[in-house]
């Protein structure tokens, strides 16, 4: 009984550990996530000034409905 019992304590610690990992991991793909996000956002809007600096207009993606 107390080998088993020891053995299921160390597979929760183990566990424990493997999970604490992942959750470190997932933070900072978080983290990278979001900068990259504001990067591209930021190459997004320096592209669609350079198209409507070029004589274009502007993207359709970038404008706002006719109700706003």
């Amino acid at each position: 009984m107390d080998d088993d019992r020891q053995q299921l304590e160390e597979q929760i610690a183990h566990l424990t550990r493997v999970v604490d990992d992942l959750s470190d991991i997932v933070a900072a793909q978080q983290t990278a996530l979001d900068l990259i996000e504001r990067r591209l956002a930021m190459l997004m809007q320096r592209e669609a000034g350079r198209e409507l600096d070029a004589g274009g207009s502007v993207p359709l993606a970038d404008q706002r409905p006719p109700h706003w």
